[in-house]
């Protein structure tokens, strides 16, 4: 039997649940993150092959729970050859015949499937739908659940049983001036505000050991996203699995055991506290994912790209991106210009990049 089921697959009471994944190791982001966490076990063995060119494509990894509860098994399919490559509709049909096989010799009675090969992989549903039915059709005595495309689940039911890394001075510094903008404005911060909080914490001469470029909402660095992705569910919450854009994510919330850690950590470095100040001081007025990005987006034109007025800072604003040009308004910008003024901060011949 076949059936369309929506909400959390990995919640799914299933005796099998199926991960989607690469040939070269790597689960990185969408529900092949959400399975890594979950299941560390799993992705270590899982890895361990990988590295020894044990996975290809068509042949399924099956790794067996040990639980006496659903699920016993989780097994990983392969839908990509590469990380950064695309699905391909033929190597989702190879996968199929051999997750029908495996369903039969494990004598599986219920399996929860993925939209294989959709989401990262680029595959569109419509013309995957109709071949995961044909395959699976051939097992009529078996409970299938197939999950179509619906976005991850909340952060907040994400499970993760990994690890928690450890605290660094780096970590400990972003909780801290996450945990202070909240104290300030009684919301946590989204994903865009948590990297603008940090580029002006980094600006302010603590070394976050940050790599910014000038991203599409503003200076971004991609080493900040993976702090947030190996935080995430230990001591902080709203990040998820990366697969929400920026603008659609949920806000960041660090975490009573993110809170305790950072406790212990700031009581080492007092210092600190002086540039989480400094940078409150700076965004009050421009608490908002909007003004934050105004901010920082303004302070990059001035101090990497050479503006030395609030009009040229203006003309570099809204030749950044269409949708910053139709956003940010002249006196919007001149706003931002004099507060960075204010404050010092144009003074700084350049931001730190690590």
């Amino acid at each position: 039997m076949i059936r369309e089921v929506h909400g959390n697959l990995l919640a799914d009471d299933a005796d099998a649940l199926v991960n989607t994944v690469n040939t070269v190791g790597v689960m990185g982001k969408g529900i092949a993150l959400q399975f890594k966490r979950a299941y560390p076990e799993m992705f270590r063995d899982y890895e361990r092959i990988a590295k020894a060119d044990g996975l290809e494509i068509g042949r399924m990894h099956v790794w067996a729970t040990g639980a006496l509860a659903a699920p016993r098994y989780i097994i990983n399919f392969p839908t990509k050859r590469h990380w950064r490559a695309p699905s391909r509709m033929a190597d989702i049909e190879a996968g199929l015949s051999d997750l029908v096989q495996v369903v039969r010799d494990l004598a599986i009675t219920s399996i929860a499937v993925p939209p294989l090969g959709c989401g990262n992989g680029g595959l569109n549903w419509a013309d995957v739908a109709p071949r995961v039915r044909a395959a699976l059709e051939q097992l009529p005595d078996v409970d299938i659940r197939v999950y179509p495309p619906a976005g991850a689940p909340s952060a907040r039911e994400m499970v993760n049983r990994e690890t928690p890394p450890r605290i660094t001075p780096v970590r400990a510094a972003l909780l801290g001036l996450m945990t202070a903008y909240q104290q300030l404005t009684w919301d946590w911060p989204s994903q865009i505000e948590t990297q603008k909080l940090a580029y002006f914490l980094q600006v302010a001469g603590l070394d976050m050991r940050l790599a910014f470029v000038k991203g599409p909402y503003g200076p971004y660095a991609d080493n900040l996203r993976k702090t947030l992705r190996d935080m995430e569910g230990h001591y902080i919450v709203g990040f998820g699995d990366g697969t929400l854009r920026p603008l659609e994510g949920e806000a960041i919330e660090v975490t009573p055991v993110g809170r305790h850690q950072l406790e212990s950590a700031m009581a080492k470095n007092p210092q600190a506290e002086q540039e989480f100040q400094r940078v409150l001081d700076l965004v009050c007025g421009f608490e908002s994912t909007y003004g934050l990005e105004l901010l920082a987006s303004v302070h990059w034109a001035a101090v990497r790209e050479g503006a030395a007025s609030a009009e040229e800072a203006g003309e570099i604003v809204r030749d950044w991106t269409r949708r910053k040009a139709t956003m940010f308004t002249q006196p919007h910008v001149k706003a931002a210009w004099e507060a960075l003024g204010r404050g010092g901060w144009l003074a700084s011949a350049e931001a730190p990049v690590g």
